[in-house]
C-alpha cells in the first residue's frame, strides 16, 4: 500500500509542479526539465507517468480531485448535503480561476470534444464522482435532498452545471468572476434538488 501511495505522490508533484509552470510562465515556455526540477523527482518519473508535455493536459481533472480530497477534510460535518456541493464547487472554481490558465482549460475542454479513447472528464470512478455520489445519497437520507430524483441523475446534474459554468467562462475569455457567477448560479441550476423539509 505504501508503494501505491508512493506512486500518487510522485504523480501528484508532477501534475502540481506543472501546473504551477504553466500558470506562471505559458505552457509553450514551460519545459519537461523545468517540471521535473519543480517537483522535485526525475525525467524517468515523468516519463512512466506521462508520454510527454501534451499528456499533462489530461491531468488536470487528476489536479482537482486532489483539490476535493482537500478539501474534504475541511468541511463543516454539520452543513447539510446541499450546502456541502455548493461549498465545493465554490473552493474548485476559486482554485481554478486563481491558478489555472484560461487558454489551457479550454484546451483541455477542446481535447475532450475530439478524443476518441477514454474521455476523463466523465471517468465515474475519479474522486470528483465519488465524492459528489456520496454526498448526494447522504442528502437523501437526511431529507436534504430530493428523493424524487436517483443518485446518478443528482450527480449528472451537477456535473453537467459545472461544466456549462466552466465552458462559458472559457468562451467570455474569463471576463467574470467564475467562482462568483457560479455561486449566483449554481443554486438556481440545482434547486429543483434542495428538499427543505
Amino acid at each position: 500500500m505504501a508503494l501505491k501511495k508512493n506512486k500518487n505522490t510522485t504523480k501528484s508533484k508532477i501534475v502540481s509542479a506543472a501546473w504551477r509552470l504553466f500558470y506562471e510562465q505559458g505552457y509553450d515556455d514551460t519545459t519537461i526539465e523545468e517540471i521535473v526540477e519543480a517537483s522535485g523527482t526525475s525525467k524517468g518519473s515523468f516519463y512512466h507517468y506521462f508520454e510527454g508535455k501534451d499528456a499533462l493536459l489530461e491531468s488536470l481533472s487528476f489536479l482537482f480531485d486532489e483539490k476535493y480530497n482537500e478539501l474534504v477534510g475541511s468541511m463543516d460535518p454539520d452543513m447539510n448535503s446541499f450546502e456541502k456541493l455548493l461549498f465545493l464547487n465554490r473552493e474548485l472554481f476559486g482554485m481554478i480561476e486563481n491558478t489555472v490558465s484560461l487558454e489551457l482549460l479550454a484546451r483541455m475542454y477542446s481535447t475532450q470534444l475530439v478524443t476518441r479513447g477514454n474521455k476523463h472528464l466523465l471517468d465515474t470512478n475519479r474522486t470528483y464522482y465519488r465524492l459528489i455520489r456520496k454526498i448526494a445519497v447522504e442528502g437523501q437520507s437526511r431529507g436534504q435532498i430530493s428523493a424524487e430524483y436517483s443518485v446518478n441523475e443528482i450527480v449528472k446534474a451537477y456535473a453537467l452545471c459545472e461544466r456549462a459554468l466552466l465552458y462559458d467562462w472559457c468562451i467570455c475569455n474569463g471576463d467574470y468572476s467564475l467562482k462568483g457567477y457560479s455561486a449566483q448560479m449554481l443554486p438556481i441550476f440545482l434547486g429543483r434538488f434542495y428538499s427543505q423539509k
